[in-house]
């Protein structure tokens, strides 16, 4: 697995990231997503070693990156926000390049990165003469040379265009089926796409930690009748509803406690019970986009992983 152990890193009075911790498991996909400068790219480069945490620990396959660095980027492939290419030379040139660097040998390794990553026309092509896309592509190859198991990539769609960002979510999805994949982005469809895990970031903090397939919740309703002092009484004394968040005209949001599925059918009971219309009683949907919104406002955030 890949593990930070309360990772922190400070310049100066500075936080850059704050006392995070995670785990992420062989075969897994996650996405770490936050805004700009919420602390993305300076945890990838403590996990892959490029720089130390004035706090806490890495771990790469269950070793410590500081104290055995080679060990663990043996293990990692790291694609850096900014690519680490050199534009005149030939796509195959370069990767043959990095191959003899990690000590492999290139007639074996460049052939197969260049298979995955579908660089077959572009291999004799100057890396200056390529696409935004395309350099994407290398710069994904040099990661995957020596078929990590564990593979890091930063922003691997940053400046790609719409057709460019649906090429590089497929490959991603192929990359998968071999390495646990880290990918960092501030855009939540790229981990609405391909991952399985979102991690959260905001002002160096870990404010959210999910499966995305757990996401469907249940914990809250949405209630619409007609608006009533007397109902909101009533719904509050069920024993089933923690809090009721009226938002006009008879449409209320009820935070649930308990099994979501009984709770529902005791607050429609109530509804019916009390005489009153029932237009519509439904589950409120946490997906990745309300998620996000919450655990960047600064009063929900601290509640968030509560919900």
């Amino acid at each position: 697995m890949i593990e930070a152990q309360g990772l922190t890193r400070r310049y100066g009075e500075f936080a850059a990231v704050d006392d995070v911790s995670f785990q992420i498991e062989r075969g897994e996909v996650v996405g770490l997503l936050g805004h700009n400068g919420a602390g993305k790219t300076t945890i990838m480069k403590m996990l892959t070693g490029f720089i130390e945490p004035s706090a806490g620990q890495a771990l790469v396959g269950g070793a410590a990156v500081e104290g055995g660095l080679a060990a663990a980027q043996r293990q990692l492939g790291y694609l850096p926000e900014n690519l680490p290419l050199y534009p005149e030379m030939l796509v195959a040139d370069y990767l043959a390049y990095v191959a003899k660097l990690r000590g492999l040998d290139p007639a074996a390794s460049v052939p197969a990165a260049i298979a995955a990553t579908d660089l077959q026309l572009k291999a004799l092509d100057p890396i200056e003469t390529l696409s935004r896309g395309y350099k994407q592509r290398v710069g994904v190859a040099q990661a995957i040379l020596h078929e990590p198991p564990y593979l890091i990539l930063d922003e691997p769609t940053n400046g790609l265009d719409p057709s460019q960002t649906l090429q590089m979510r497929k490959l991603i999805k192929r990359l998968a089926q071999k390495s646990t994949v880290i990918l960092s982005t501030h855009i939540m469809q790229e981990v609405d796409a391909v991952c399985d895990r979102a991690l959260i970031l905001r002002a160096g903090k870990l404010v959210f930690d999910e499966r995305l397939d757990n996401l469907q919740g249940g914990s809250r309703l949405r209630l619409r009748t007609t608006a009533s002092a007397s109902l909101n009484a009533q719904l509050a004394e069920l024993g089933v509803v923690d809090q009721i968040h009226s938002l006009g005209d008879g449409i209320m949001e009820l935070e649930l406690q308990g099994d979501a599925e009984a709770a529902s059918s005791i607050v429609a009971a109530a509804v019916v019970a009390a005489g009153e219309p029932l237009f519509e009683l439904a589950p409120v949907k946490r997906d990745l986009e309300r998620i996000f919104h919450e655990a960047n406002d600064v009063t929900a955030a601290e509640e968030l992983n509560n919900v």
